[in-house]
């Protein structure tokens, strides 16, 4: 692999930016440019030269071969943060020959030369792109390691049972203990179990990496606009008297007690002639179906029949105007009730993440599934047969951590990553 460097923190004026380069001769080509370097992981204060310039006063480091993220050789400075200083570094390094990294390929090289699997690296991209606490936390399992520790356990569990099988495949005249199946069987069994429970929990894993939807329904004018503007508090979408002002679904954002949930503002549902309006009706719909949650908001505090879910919020608007003794009841003039109304969302959201596993992926869940479906009905099946479920199980296994068949997923998993990382 070629010596590449990036700028490892955000582009733009800060106060440090970290220029990192990785492969052979990162240490001498940065010898070259601030004079001899400290011992590895050690910082030295040095002037940087572009032959007999000053161009900057820097924090030079290195990181020995084995040692470093990416497992090659690896030197750091620490640039001031002026855009123009970190652009006079890197055409000095191009000059001398050095590559400018992918995107990603830092982490890439980690990966290749067995700092990470597969599913750490994932979890590295997600903590990148995390906005909300539970994402960080989330994240912060798969980098630690989690889902690869719960990996060898599982693969521990097939070597032992493999070994039983193999046993009786190998020596079939032989004397094979008469409690041999039982035992192959009884392991394979909590085995399945253990994995099975790591599917369920891929749900509320899922919703914390990708976020919640919570859709705003209701007629025209019943303060669906009004309620987001009142939740952003910002103006997010345009608020008018007329009837159907709203085409189009407005998304906002939000960390919610550390969930991300996006609150989605729908167009007024009716019956109407304007062919603009009856598109966004029909996106309406179609988001409000597809969300997690959905708040049904009118004046009469009814619920939109056709779209309503066990389990829905439904709540009366404008209560500053006229008050009842009816469920929620909200006001995006005052405020009135929008505290209790993101505390009910948090509460109903919180109880679907309550079992979140650690797979959170699709390709993780679906490495889990063929490895599931291996181990499931096995009994009483041939010797041979049970064998090769086994083996089909650990291929599976293998293929969640990227030890086998990983090129199909490099591209697509390491194309999120930003250059310098």
């Amino acid at each position: 692999m070629d010596l590449i460097f990036a700028e490892a923190t955000p582009p733009g004026r800060g106060g440090v930016s970290v220029i990192r380069l990785s492969g052979d001769g990162a240490r001498s080509t940065a010898e070259a440019l601030v004079g001899s370097m400290p011992n590895p992981r050690h910082a030295y204060f040095r002037n940087l030269f572009d032959e007999n310039e000053v161009v900057d006063q820097v924090l030079a480091m290195w990181f020995a071969a084995g040692s470093s993220f990416t497992g090659e050789e690896v030197a750091e400075l620490h640039l001031h943060g002026a855009p123009v200083i970190s652009k006079r570094v890197s055409a000095i390094l191009l000059a001398a020959g050095v590559r400018f990294a992918e995107a990603g390929e830092f982490t890439r090289r980690a990966f290749l030369n067995g700092r990470m699997d597969l599913s750490e690296i994932e979890g590295l991209g997600d903590l990148l792109a995390a906005e909300t606490e539970a994402q960080r936390k989330l994240a912060m399992r798969s980098i630690g390691g989690e889902l690869s520790q719960k990996s060898e356990e599982w693969r521990a569990w097939l070597i032992e049972a493999g070994a039983f099988v193999e046993v009786s495949v190998d020596f079939a005249d032989e004397e094979v203990p008469d409690d041999v199946p039982d035992a192959v069987y009884s392991l394979l069994e909590n085995l399945r179990q253990s994995i099975e429970q790591e599917i369920h929990g891929f749900s509320g894993a899922e919703r914390i990496r990708q976020g919640f939807e919570v859709a705003i329904v209701g007629p025209p004018n019943a303060g669906k606009s009004s309620l987001l503007n009142r939740i952003a508090k910002r103006d997010v979408a345009i608020v008018s008297t007329v009837a159907g002002t709203t085409r189009d679904v407005i998304e906002l954002r939000m960390d919610l007690q550390g969930l991300p949930v996006t609150i989605l503002d729908t167009a007024g549902l009716r019956t109407s002639n304007d062919e603009v309006e009856v598109v966004g009706i029909e996106r309406a719909k179609s988001r409000a179906v597809a969300a997690d949650l959905r708040i049904h908001l009118s004046e009469d505090g009814f619920a939109v029949d056709d779209l309503y879910v066990e389990g829905d919020i439904v709540a009366k608007s404008k209560s500053d105007l006229h008050k009842s003794n009816q469920q929620l009841e909200l006001s995006s003039m005052t405020g009135e009730g929008v505290d209790s109304l993101l505390t009910q969302i948090f509460d109903m959201l919180s109880v679907r993440v309550a079992n979140a596993g650690i797979v959170s992926h699709e390709r993780q869940l679906n490495e889990l599934q063929l490895a599931h479906e291996a181990l499931t009905d096995i009994d009483n099946l041939p010797v041979e047969i049970l064998a090769e479920h086994l083996r089909k199980a650990n291929h599976a296994l293998d293929r969640l951590l990227g030890r086998i068949d990983a090129e199909d997923y490099l591209d697509k998993i390491f194309s999120s990553f930003c250059i310098g990382k």
